[in-house]
């Protein structure tokens, strides 16, 4: 029988799960590599053998995603199988003309078949775009099932930026020192260290069907927070996508973010407070045309942060959270609008002082602000945020990102955590959600 040679296009998340539940231990297919875009720093590893399983004793590849065409040509590529998220359809159809172009055919997995099946309820948030809102809406979600009575446990989409291993294959964060014990990224910290700090254990991994029999020992409810804008690994019983009032139309030109849309059975259309009318309009519209059975909320993200004062009539600079300013798209997020907002006396442009992977940023990333983007994916681009920040000759740092950044950096510089909320104004509540959820999973709940 033919072996159909395959080339999987990630980002270090949604291509190693995509390979675990549709390519591994298929003779038909052979992997040839993974190519990895979006992530700096983390191409030159291997899937190693003891997660790609028979058929390769020395593991899988991972190289940048700059040499696709000629791995295609040269390895006699048969299929590339796009597997990343938050793309726009220009950049989607760029990828796809690169694949065709070299020759191979050009494949994306959908839902039927690479999401699992949970025995627990499960309840997904999603986004149109990376930055929107949902890790707010989330861990709101997960506070309202706490309160109602119910063992809820938060999973979170991969960020497999470090050691590729087996006993990485299921990762489980309970206190701030299991962080340190992963050695996890800046980006996985921001993602993890709220839930923590809120009392909830947070799960994450690379295998995700290992993933998932582990929480069913734990959870009465299963919260799967989505990253980028990718669509949940588990089969969801509700659905919820955060679109975003500051980025209209979005909501139906980005990949995969109206694949949630279309999918959601509720929208929650955030910032809201921030975004003129004829935005939120164009979105609620947009929604509405392609999705008429979501239910549709309008949500405001409220920014503060505990000190004030130590803002106001101040030299600052903003930092805010990598994804959101990088491949979200995003110019800035809530830390620029805190500096704003609580009259900091001026907003230092950081581009000037900006070192290594911070400066490449910039280069990569034109449409960013005058913010200082969160990158920390090892240990070298973490001394580039902190010199690059220790540079600058501001007053104080405004950290938007969730984690506390004087944890992990040596900073000559006070910080001023910035912290954000969601709160419904018009439409069902996200307590109303959670009702509406627990509903439709009554026969799941028991």
């Amino acid at each position: 029988m033919r072996s159909y040679r395959v080339l999987i296009l990630g980002a270090g998340g949604r291509d190693y799960h995509n390979f675990n539940v549709f390519f591994r231990g298929r003779r038909e297919y052979r992997v040839v590599a993974f190519t990895v875009a979006q992530i700096p720093g983390v191409a030159g590893r291997r899937y190693p053998p003891e997660l790609a399983g028979d058929g390769y004793p020395e593991g899988i590849p991972i190289v940048s995603e700059d040499e696709a065409e000629r791995i295609i040509v040269d390895g006699g590529v048969d299929l590339v199988v796009l597997s990343y998220s938050d793309l726009s359809y220009s950049d989607l159809g760029k990828i796809l003309s690169r694949a065709l172009a070299s020759g191979a055919s050009f494949l994306i997995l959908g839902p039927r078949d690479t999401m699992l099946v949970s025995s627990r309820p499960v309840i997904a948030v999603t986004a149109v775009r990376t930055g929107a809102g949902k890790s707010s809406v989330s861990r709101e979600l997960a506070r309202i099932l706490r309160n109602r009575g119910f063992r809820v446990v938060p999973v979170r989409h991969p960020m497999a930026y470090g050691e590729l291993s087996l006993d990485r294959a299921v990762q489980k964060f309970e206190k701030l020192e299991d962080l340190d014990r992963y050695g996890v990224t800046i980006e996985e910290r921001e993602e993890y260290e709220a839930y923590i700090a809120m009392g909830f254990k947070v799960y994450a991994g690379i295998d995700y069907g290992m993933v998932l029999r582990e929480v069913e020992k734990e959870a009465d409810v299963i919260l799967w927070d989505g990253g980028n804008n990718d669509w949940p690994f588990f089969k969801p019983d509700y659905q919820i996508t955060v679109a975003d009032a500051l980025r209209p139309g979005e909501e139906v030109s980005s990949f995969p973010g109206e694949v949630n849309v279309r999918m959601a059975d509720a929208v929650i259309v955030n910032k809201v407070d921030a975004a003129p009318r004829e935005n939120v309009e164009k979105v609620v519209k947009n929604v509405r045309r392609i999705n008429p059975r979501a239910e549709i909320s309008l949500a405001e993200s409220e920014v503060y942060v505990d000190s004030p004062e130590a803002i106001r009539g101040k030299r600052v600079v903003v930092v805010e959270d990598s994804p959101t300013v990088t491949h979200g798209g995003a110019p800035y997020g809530a830390g620029y609008v805190a500096a704003r907002t609580y009259e900091a006396s001026e907003v230092i442009d950081p581009r000037p002082y900006a070192k290594g992977i911070i400066a490449e940023m910039y280069r990569r990333y034109p449409h960013m602000g005058p913010v200082v983007p969160s990158t920390g994916y090892t240990e070298e681009q973490r001394r580039d945020l902190e010199e690059t920040l220790n540079s600058i000759p501001a007053d104080v740092i405004v950290s938007s990102t969730p984690i506390d950044l004087e944890r992990i950096l040596r900073l000559n510089k006070p910080v001023v955590r910035v912290r954000y909320r969601v709160k419904v104004v018009e439409g069902p509540t996200l307590e109303e959600l959670v009702s509406k959820f627990i509903e439709r999973a009554r026969s799941k709940l028991g």
